[in-house]
């Protein structure tokens, strides 16, 4: 509950009368707030972990600039703007990570005349670093300034370091960028591997035909099994969210930091604010970043034409590479206030409430829970045939296979999206590996690894489903060149890995990524037997009797009717119900996961690094009234499967 909130139940009558603390006091007598508000402030104090002058500047009690002020006259400091920041801010001592400054919010300075000098936003602060900072910054005479304000002098005068150390902060043995030292050495294997098959398929098409078939049936049957049994464990022993605590104790809620990426996001900036707008967790607690690139003038001339709530702030990334998403993210996380780090893409509409639940259940969890996957669904699947499809897709894993597979006990890969961590592990980590371009499957994993669990919380984000076909091919295959990155990474020391797994999750994680690459990339193989099951003449004819491909071809279609069955129960809900008479057709959606997966083969060897951007706002594009009324109904439909969602009804 804000001050705002407070003041309509009269709350400041009951409290003014309380002893103020010594901020409290200070700024009262600077006359920059009233006694009530001070108390107001001071009430909403106890319950959320954040300093009075947040508290009063987030809630629009007090200008930021006005507290600095009144601090500043009452202490004997100056107080210096962004400009003069900017100007006097010098690089980190020698031994000292700049990362920390900016975590500390603390910036060395030179004056014009030589004398050195400490920026902090509060005197109070010095007290509280004294035994973190080093040596030399310890006992300088201190000016004041906002807390962004210096993060933003720090980041100036350390840049390079700083983007040197966003590309390369997890460590080398578990990222992929060492592959960009030896290209050509990738080149030189792959044209081996292709003359090799190509001279194979000359001499023994029939042979080397069988092959793939085998493989393809031998990793169909396992993706069914794996399927299966997540559905199965899913709905015998029902979500596992259902049984999940969450704190509601007189324990303070904690400062939630959530990075938004944005890479030429011109068309939806508008409406991700409006978005973010309405989370009901407390503002002071809150501290939304929007990560921006630094050759993205559009998009930071967009957010510079916002009035931004006190809460948001824009930091941007220093141009580098590679130009990708976790790049971005590992610059920004330094600048993050919090001791929890969430995710949102630059579409997404969350639940309100979700942060809050976020908050008790990290309160209420095992110290090895280390992330939170939210449910992701999307809010336009009356759009097209496309988007209708990527629904029940979306629907079949984050709703049955995905919390089905937490529930067997295996590590998972995370979704990109309504991700939140514990800061600690993250950073323990090294964030993400800026080189992968899925570096959300990559994490979950590293984070079993390391010995910490995901758990699925009931909280849904609405996304903007792919809805063009080009689009929707680019995005996939950038998530299928992530997944071959990420196996292919792990697998450096199977050994190593299974051992820091376990052998259940070890042979899960092999299950689910060979069988994913596989299936797609062989499909066009399977897809022949459609031959033998209509009577037609099929390649392996001489090879194999009719009995045995007659036998692989219901084998393909006893698969294709298990996921039909599951997909049918992932929408049957009330909220998606409307999708039913489309599961069938899901068969015709299959096809396009292949065109990205040989995309994404190609990229893999010659641009392992490219990230391949998603388009968004094409669902805002829409024009003419049915455009309008299926948007329309799209908001309404995810209003009330977040409703649905919360009383844990999904």
């Amino acid at each position: 509950m804000g001050i705002s909130e407070l003041r309509q139940l009269g709350a400041h009558h009951l409290e003014a009368a309380d002893a103020l603390d010594e901020k409290g006091r200070e700024l009262v007598q600077a006359g920059t707030i009233s006694r009530g508000d001070a108390a107001l402030a001071q009430m909403v104090a106890r319950h959320c972990d954040a300093s009075l002058d947040r508290i009063l500047f987030t809630e629009g009690i007090a200008a930021e600039r006005e507290i600095l002020a009144a601090r500043a006259k009452l202490h004997g400091n100056r107080v210096l703007g962004r400009a003069e920041l900017a100007a006097l801010a010098t690089p980190a001592p020698p031994g000292t990570d700049p990362r920390q400054l900016l975590k500390w919010r603390a910036a060395p300075l030179v004056t014009r005349h030589g004398n050195r000098r400490l920026a902090l936003s509060d005197p109070a602060r010095a007290r509280d670093l004294r035994d973190q900072l080093p040596a030399s910054l310890r006992d300088l005479p201190h000016v004041l300034a906002p807390d962004h304000a210096i993060q933003d002098a720090v980041a100036n005068a350390n840049r390079d370091v700083l983007t040197d150390l966003a590309q390369a902060r997890v460590d080398a043995s578990e990222s992929c960028r060492t592959w960009s030292a030896t290209p050509h050495r990738r080149l030189a294997l792959t044209l081996c591997a292709l003359t090799v098959c190509l001279v194979l398929t000359a001499l023994y098409p029939a042979a080397v035909f069988s092959v793939f078939v085998g493989w393809a049936a031998l990793t169909l049957v396992v993706a069914a099994c794996f399927k299966t049994a997540a559905f199965a464990a899913r709905m015998t022993v029902g979500n596992p969210v259902d049984h999940a605590p969450i704190a509601s104790g007189p324990e303070k809620l904690p400062k939630v930091s959530v990075l938004v990426p944005l890479y030429r996001e011109t068309e939806i900036a508008h409406a991700l604010i409006t978005r973010l707008s309405r989370l009901t967790y407390p503002k002071c607690l809150l501290d939304v970043v929007l990560v921006l690139e630094e050759e993205d003038t559009l998009t930071q001339k967009t957010l510079a034409e916002i009035d931004l709530p006190a809460w948001m702030r824009a930091v941007i990334v220093p141009d580098g590479h590679p130009r990708t998403k976790p790049r971005a993210m590992n610059y920004a996380l330094d600048f993050c206030e919090g001791d929890i780090i969430g995710i949102f893409d630059a579409e997404d509409a969350p639940d309100p409430d979700q942060i809050t639940m976020v908050a008790r259940r990290f309160q209420a969890a095992p110290p090895d829970v280390a992330c939170l996957q939210g449910i992701l669904d999307y809010y336009n699947p009356r759009q097209n045939w496309l988007a209708r499809s990527f629904t029940i897709e979306y629907a079949t894993w984050f709703r049955l296979i995905l919390p089905g597979l937490a529930k067997l006990g295996l590590a998972i890969p995370l979704g990109g999206t309504t991700l939140f961590f514990r800061r600690d592990a993250l950073e323990e980590l090294g964030g993400w590996d800026a080189h992968n371009v899925t570096e959300d499957a990559d994490l979950g994993f590293r984070l079993a690894r390391h010995g910490y669990r995901t758990e699925i919380i009931g909280t849904v984000t609405g996304e903007e489903a792919n809805c063009r076909l080009w689009p929707w091919v680019k995005q996939r295959s950038r998530w299928l060149k992530g997944y071959m990155t990420t196996y292919l990474v792990h697998m450096r020391s199977p050994r190593l890995l299974r051992r820091q797994l376990g052998a259940w999750r070890f042979w899960g994680f092999q299950a689910h990524f060979v069988t994913t690459v596989s299936q797609v990339l062989l499909a066009p193989f399977l897809w022949s037997f459609w031959l033998v099951l209509l009577g037609l003449p099929h390649p392996l004819d001489p090879v194999l009797s009719r009995e045995v491909l007659m036998a692989v071809g219901k084998l393909f279609l006893a698969v294709e009717m298990i996921n039909i069955a599951i997909h049918a129960v992932a929408v049957s809900g009330r909220f998606h119900r409307h999708l039913l008479p489309w599961v069938p057709l899901m068969h015709f959606y299959a096809p396009l996961g292949t065109i990205a997966a040989y995309k994404a083969l190609y990229e893999m060897i010659f641009a392992p690094f490219f990230w391949d951007k998603t388009t968004h706002g094409l669902s805002l594009k829409s024009t003419g009234t049915d455009a309008d009324a299926t948007a329309s109904k799209g908001a309404v439909d995810l209003a009330r499967i977040q409703l649905e969602a919360r009383h844990k009804r999904f």
